[in-house]
């Protein structure tokens, strides 16, 4: 296996290579042709703000790129964090913009009055997962680090594989064929989150 860290300008990506180097992997970072179309797995960081994101990708010609690699070719994919919100159809996060449009749906700020607790949510939060899970099979729920103040609203519910509670239920990692997406950090969130890029790692797409 080959793991290209797609390098743009928004992403922990220090704390995601040194994740992908403990579990014997030689990860490269970055925003090039010719190392995307040669790596198996591509992972997509992201920090910061959603319309900046979608800056940076324009800029640097990764949209086209990415949209063959994965959606042509269905590479497998795992957005981390922001960078999960990417595939949505739009976000609202400092205004309209749209994304990259994988999975419909949108980034909708979380809303303390409806929450009833602080905004972003930080720290460690259960995730409760279903049995459609290549990322979660093994039939029990785990803490993982969360660090966000927009989440993704997923239009077709079958694409959320894991959820979890903080005021109301949460999209948490999202699903569709290749595509893989975390809310949470795995590379902050310590064995759990190992065992989950260690998952994606081994993830093979038959179809």
């Amino acid at each position: 296996m080959s793991i290209c860290i797609i390098d743009y300008g928004l992403g922990n990506i220090a704390s995601i290579f040194n994740s992908i180097k403990h579990i014997k992997y030689e990860p490269i970072v970055s925003c090039k042709l010719d190392d995307i179309d040669a790596c198996s797995h591509i992972i997509l960081p992201g920090v910061g703000s959603f319309k900046k994101a979608m800056e940076l990708l324009n800029e640097k010609q990764l949209i086209p790129i990415l949209q063959d690699q994965v959606i042509k070719k269905k590479k497998p994919i795992l957005g981390i964090c922001l960078g999960m919100q990417l595939f949505a159809t739009y976000s609202k996060e400092n205004g309209y913009s749209n994304g990259l449009n994988w999975i419909s749906g949108g980034v909708e700020e979380l809303d303390p009055n409806e929450i009833e607790l602080p905004i972003p949510h930080i720290g460690w939060n259960e995730v409760v997962f279903n049995s459609r899970s290549n990322l979660f099979n093994e039939k029990k729920n785990k803490d993982f680090y969360f660090l966000h103040s927009y989440h993704f609203e997923v239009k077709n519910k079958d694409y959320i594989t894991g959820v979890c509670h903080y005021g109301k239920n949460i999209t948490a990692v999202i699903e569709k064929d290749n595509i893989f997406g975390t809310q949470f950090h795995p590379e902050k969130s310590h064995d759990s989150g190992i065992e989950v890029i260690k998952k994606f790692i081994k993830y093979k797409n038959h179809a």
